[in-house]
């Protein structure tokens, strides 16, 4: 069973496995370790990963699926998705019922909606699919899945349901930078120690997020004390920054519009990207593009200086998650022992200066800053796997944002911030209430301060109907397990009614109770009883998908994959038909040229001719028995030429054999009798005089007609003749072994006398 960590990012996709010497980092189709996390859709084929971003120019990938799953559940559009949509080169619009945001693709005749939790299963698929093509097709279903700390319980919900979709059985999804710390202090005997534990920031800035942690580390496993983050700061906004600097410069100069032509956004915004790591290690970056809208060539120069000025905006707000995180770990500055930066978008210089002036330290940058939360997931993956034996190591994780619960009462807390898992509360974890019902009732859970959230997030997790029921008795309690499990998310785990009543130690109850009480003594008359039963729970989760549009969804996914696989055969068949056109023109001019006449070669070319030109104009998409028909055609032409041109290479080796065989059988028929071996000559004789007129009347014939000497016929006669000599030399090692037999009971027998 396969061990592996997926990190689906808003930009790159990353997959790493568990191997025995290690964590190893997937490689994909092009051996490339990132791909890019984007799906494209033609009007008959599903492109991923790289296939995706190389079609951009022709069908716009639908990308950005973290910030879509960001937006599309728990986040109001208006703070998000609207935020987001300038910068996407695809249309996003409300779904039908109102509810998460859906994007459309045309695809085989028709126009498909599809939500970005399907968007999110794709990509899941897609490394699925990866890992088992590194891992020699070992199947790989078992895996932990990285989430920004800031994902609410609806967008967890959404990673899981993707999931589930694309064949996979999350062990765990994993915070990212959870994830980066285990992957940094498992390996590490320099941290904890006689002095306590030892505190390391750690600072991931992403493509479009950025996240703070403050871990303790100790010998025997890590503790993550506090999170902080920014939802909408990433690598992204420095790029957009640069975007519309020379949006705005080449208006200014080119006359051109860039903001409003797609295409031309797509290639400047990445230009832009380009031009921000070229800026990170250079005084100055260039920006080039030929055509970039209305025949125009653009050009561009920015200095580093300008760029830090442009972003200055943007690096106070990279040092606001630090304060919060700091804050909330209960440590000061002076305790920690390290600060280690991480991300896609932790390149730029100007960050690790903010950053090493608030903690007063130089950040490290020791991880791979692309590849730690892969690694971390496959790691975690392997101690949670029974198939792999990993040293006893404690992960501990914490939750970002308080959680509380609610009755048509009141709020359900023993604490002042009605807060039932407080922030920075491990997990997981099982906490238990009783409440004073005497029938069914709704639990709802909550976020219980939006500020510890991204803004715009609902504060709504779901909601718990416990029940039916109705008490026996008005001291009846409810009690309830509720769990906030491996995944962050919060379920209740059981409900139970508790009655206490007074039974009468003469009564006969059939109902199975808890008594209280003193058996060793005599009992009173009327004793205390407890009753127990479960009562059935049913969960509504915001957001989340219900179980018919998971089944809706699995069945959609599953039509897309057999359309891809039916692609895939199609594009097979079309490759065959091109390869075969081409070489078996090359093989008319060389190795067929004497096997031919001058009217096949003229009529094979033809054909071979028209093929060509039929794939390259109405041909070029056409269905997979279209291309195999098409084969078919050219191979009744060609395969009686190819025949006589094996025939010819083989027939040779073939006449050596049978004279080897007619030697062999000549030599041994001189130890048998007179007539066998009168009868193995003769057989051996029509043999070779067979092969010989068969090859005189062969060699008087031009190569271009059909064989009249066949090597399949000369081995085939190589069979008779042995079969034939072999039922003799059979015939006569019988009586011979018969005799013996009798020779030696005779000798056996005592002599009577």
């Amino acid at each position: 069973m396969s061990v592996v960590g997926f990190d689906v990012g808003n930009d790159t996709l990353v997959a790493a496995a568990a191997r025995q010497r290690g964590i190893d980092v997937l490689l994909n189709a092009e051996s490339k370790r990132e791909s890019p996390a984007a799906v494209a859709f033609s009007h008959n084929s599903r492109l991923i990963g790289s296939h995706a971003a190389s079609a951009s120019a022709s069908h716009a990938p639908f990308s950005s699926v973290k910030r879509l799953i960001l937006g599309a559940t728990g986040r109001d559009p208006a703070a998000s998705l609207l935020r987001d949509v300038p910068r996407l080169p695809f249309p996003v619009s409300p779904a039908a019922d109102g509810g998460a945001a859906v994007v459309h693709a045309d695809h085989v005749g028709r126009r498909i909606p599809l939500s970005p939790t399907h968007l999110l299963s794709m990509l899941l698929a897609y490394l699925k699919q990866l890992a088992e093509a590194d891992l020699g097709g070992a199947p790989v279903a078992d895996c932990v899945i990285s989430v920004p700390c800031y994902f609410t319980q609806a967008q967890r919900s959404a990673y899981l349901d993707a999931a589930a979709v694309a064949g996979l059985r999350p062990l765990r999804l994993m915070h990212d930078l959870a994830a980066t710390a285990l992957g940094y202090g498992l390996y590490r005997s320099d941290l904890g120690g006689a002095g306590g534990p030892s505190h390391v920031a750690f600072v991931d800035v992403g493509q479009c997020d950025t996240q703070v942690a403050v871990v303790a580390f100790d010998a025997s496993g890590m503790r993550v004390l506090s999170h902080g983050f920014d939802a909408d700061l990433g690598g992204r906004d420095f790029d957009e920054v640069l975007f519309e600097h020379f949006a705005e410069e080449f208006r200014d100069r080119y006359k051109i519009d860039v903001v409003g032509n797609v295409k031309a956004s797509m290639r400047l915004r990445a230009a832009c990207e380009k031009a921000k790591k070229v800026l990170s290690a250079n005084a100055e970056a260039v920006v080039n593009i030929e055509c970039l809208m209305e025949e125009k060539d653009v050009r561009g120069v920015i200095r580093r200086e300008e760029f830090e000025k442009l972003s200055a905006g943007l690096l106070e707000r990279v040092v606001e998650p630090c304060k919060r995180a700091v804050a909330d770990s209960g440590i000061g500055l002076e305790r920690l022992h390290s600060v280690e930066l991480v991300g896609s978008g932790s390149r730029v210089p100007a960050i690790a200066k903010v950053l090493a002036g608030f903690f007063r330290k130089e950040p490290s940058r020791t991880l791979n800053a692309s590849e730690c939360v892969a690694r971390g997931c496959a790691l975690q993956c392997a101690m949670l796997s029974p198939t792999f034996r990993v040293r006893e190591y404690e992960v501990q994780d914490a939750i970002p944002a308080s959680i509380g619960f609610c009755t048509s009462e009141g709020p359900i807390s023993t604490l002042s911030s009605n807060a039932l898992f407080r922030r920075g509360f491990p997990f997981p974890s099982v906490k238990a209430i009783t409440l004073q019902k005497n029938s069914s009732f709704n639990l709802d859970a909550y976020y219980v301060d939006k500020n510890e959230l991204p803004p715009g997030t609902t504060t709504n997790i779901g909601s718990f109907q416990i029940g039916p029921f109705q008490a026996r008795t008005e001291a009846s309690k409810v009690k309830v397990n509720i769990r906030l499990n491996l995944h962050g998310l919060i379920s209740v785990e059981s409900a139970a009614l508790i009655d206490y009543y007074q039974r009468n130690a003469n009564s006969a109850d059939h109902m199975e109770v808890d008594s209280s009480g003193d058996d060793s003594g005599d009992k009173s008359r009327g004793e205390r009883s407890i009753q127990r039963q479960d009562l059935p729970v049913a969960e509504y989760i915001y957001g989340a998908m219900s179980k018919q549009e998971l089944l809706e969804a699995q069945e959609q996914e599953q039509q897309l994959a057999y359309q891809d696989k039916l692609m895939e055969r199609t594009k097979d068949r079309k490759n065959a038909l091109e390869s075969y056109v081409y070489d078996t023109r090359n093989k008319l001019s060389e190795r067929y040229r004497s096997f031919t006449t001058d009217s096949e070669r003229e009529e094979i070319s033809l054909n071979l001719q028209q093929t060509e030109e039929w794939l390259y104009e109405e041909g070029d998409d056409e269905t997979e028995a279209v291309y195999y028909s098409k084969l078919e055609e050219l191979k009744k032409l060609v395969d009686p030429i190819e025949n006589r041109c094996k025939d010819d290479e083989v027939r040779a080796e073939a006449m050596r054999e049978l004279l080897k065989c007619i030697v062999d059988h000549r030599m041994a028929a001189k130890s048998l009798s007179a007539p066998e071996r009168d009868a193995v000559d003769n057989e051996c004789n029509k043999a070779e005089q067979w092969l010989r007129e068969g090859w005189q009347l062969q060699e008087s014939l031009p190569k271009n007609v059909e064989p009249v000497l066949w090597a399949y016929e000369i081995k085939r006669k190589e069979e008779e003749l042995d079969m034939f000599c072999q039922n003799i030399s059979r015939h006569k090692a019988s009586p011979a072994t018969t005799d013996g037999s009798r020779g030696s009971d005779h000798m056996a027998t005592p002599d009577r006398d």
